[in-house]
C-alpha cells in the first residue's frame, strides 16, 4: 500500500511538473528558507505599451533592489556593448554575403536607415537586424525595463544584472555568422513583412501575458536564430541565472525582469526555481 501510495505521489508530481504555467507575467517566489518574498517578471525587451500594472508596481515597492539580464544602469554598458558586437576573426558580412546580396541590404540600410552596410561590416549580423525592430513597429518603440528602472530609481533603489555584457554577447558568437547573415537578407528580401507580422504577434501574446504562448511561438518561428537556438539563447542562460537568483534572494528581497520567454518550460526559470525547493506562484 505504502509503495502504491509513493507510486501515485511520484507521478501526480511528474503530471504536475508537465503542465502549462498559468497566464501570468508577475510570479511571486517564497519558501525555502526566504525570510521575504521576491519577484520574478516577464519583459518585453520592444513594445507599443510599456505600462506596469498595478500588482506589478505593488511588487516593485515590495522588494529592495532590481536584478535585469543586465545593469542597464551602468553608465559604461553602451560602450562595452559597442566593443562586443564586433565578428570574430576578422569576419566581414560582405563575405559571408554575395557581392549582389551585400549591395541588396545597403541600400535598404541606406533607405531604413540613413546609413551604410559598409559601417557595419564587421558587427555580429544580428545587431544589424535588431536595429531595424523600432522599424516593425506601427508606434514609438517603449521598453518594460526602462519603466521597472524608472520606478527603482524613484525609489532609490539598486539595479543589477544576471550576466555582464559579455556573457550576453558571447551568445552571438556561438549562433552561426553565416545563420545570422541569412536571417538578415531574408528580412531585406521580403521588406520588414514577415517580421513585422511576428513581433505584433508576439507583442499580442504578451498583453494576454502568455509565457507558454511566447515560448512557443520562438521554437515555431520561422528565424532560425530564434527556433534552432534555444539552448544557447535560453536555457543556458537560465541555469546560470538561478544559483545568482538563489543567492540574492537569501541577501535582500528582489524584484527580477527578464524576458518573458525565459519563463516558460521545463527550462524555465519559474520551472528551475520550483525543482530548487522555492514556491513559485502566478500573480492574477
Amino acid at each position: 500500500m505504502r509503495y502504491l501510495f509513493l507510486l501515485f505521489t511520484f507521478f501526480t508530481s511528474l503530471f504536475s511538473d508537465a503542465q502549462e504555467l498559468e497566464k501570468s507575467l508577475l510570479w511571486k517566489i517564497s519558501g525555502n528558507g526566504l525570510k521575504k518574498p521576491s519577484y520574478l517578471y516577464g519583459t518585453i525587451h520592444i513594445t507599443c505599451d510599456a505600462s506596469l500594472d498595478e500588482n506589478t508596481i505593488n511588487a516593485l515597492e515590495a522588494t529592495e533592489q532590481l536584478y535585469l539580464e543586465l545593469d542597464m544602469d551602468d553608465k559604461s554598458i553602451q560602450m562595452k556593448l559597442m566593443k562586443l558586437m564586433m565578428m570574430k576573426d576578422g569576419t566581414k558580412l560582405s563575405t559571408l554575403l554575395s557581392a549582389e546580396d551585400f549591395k541588396m541590404v545597403d541600400e535598404f540600410m541606406k533607405k531604413n536607415l540613413k546609413m551604410s552596410a559598409k559601417m557595419f561590416d564587421s558587427f555580429k549580423p544580428f545587431m544589424i537586424s535588431s536595429m531595424l525592430f523600432p522599424k516593425m513597429l506601427d508606434c514609438k518603440s517603449q521598453s518594460v525595463e526602462s519603466e521597472l528602472m524608472k520606478i527603482t530609481k524613484e525609489q532609490n533603489e539598486e539595479i543589477f544584472g544576471l550576466e555582464k555584457a559579455e556573457d550576453q554577447m558571447k551568445v552571438f558568437d556561438e549562433i552561426s555568422y553565416q545563420d545570422q547573415a541569412d536571417e538578415l537578407l531574408k528580412t531585406v528580401k521580403d521588406d520588414l513583412e514577415n517580421d513585422k507580422k511576428e513581433i505584433n504577434e508576439m507583442m499580442l501574446i504578451y498583453q494576454n501575458k502568455d509565457i507558454e504562448g511566447m515560448l512557443k511561438m520562438m521554437s515555431d518561428s520561422d528565424n532560425k536564430i530564434t527556433s534552432e537556438n534555444q539552448d544557447i539563447l535560453l536555457n543556458n542562460r537560465n541555469k546560470n541565472w538561478i544559483p545568482i537568483m538563489i543567492k540574492t534572494m537569501k541577501d535582500k528581497s528582489t524584484f527580477f525582469g527578464v524576458g518573458a520567454g525565459h519563463l516558460a518550460g521545463e527550462e524555465g526559470v519559474i520551472k528551475l526555481l520550483r525543482k530548487k525547493g522555492y514556491k513559485v506562484e502566478a500573480i492574477q
